[in-house]
């Protein structure tokens, strides 16, 4: 197989691969299922918050949220 052909078989695949991922709108009796408590990043926003405040004061390193730590804890 020759390098035009490794290279028109590399973007079938993509090709075939890019038309799979359309994005359909989302309709208004769909949004319910979305915005359910189940639906969200972190279950427990609270413990969350919790858990990065004890990484950015045990480990002194900062997790993107702009605050520096140390490593005694007493931020």
């Amino acid at each position: 197989m020759g390098m035009r052909a490794a290279y028109r078989m590399t973007s079938a695949v993509l090709l075939v691969a890019l038309a799979g991922c359309t994005v359909a709108p989302i309709k208004p009796w769909q949004r319910a299922h979305l915005a359910s408590p189940a639906m969200d990043w972190d279950m427990h926003p609270l413990t969350g918050g919790y858990q990065q405040h004890i990484e950015v004061s045990k480990e002194a390193a900062s997790g993107g949220n702009g605050i520096g730590g140390s490593a005694c804890g007493c931020n």
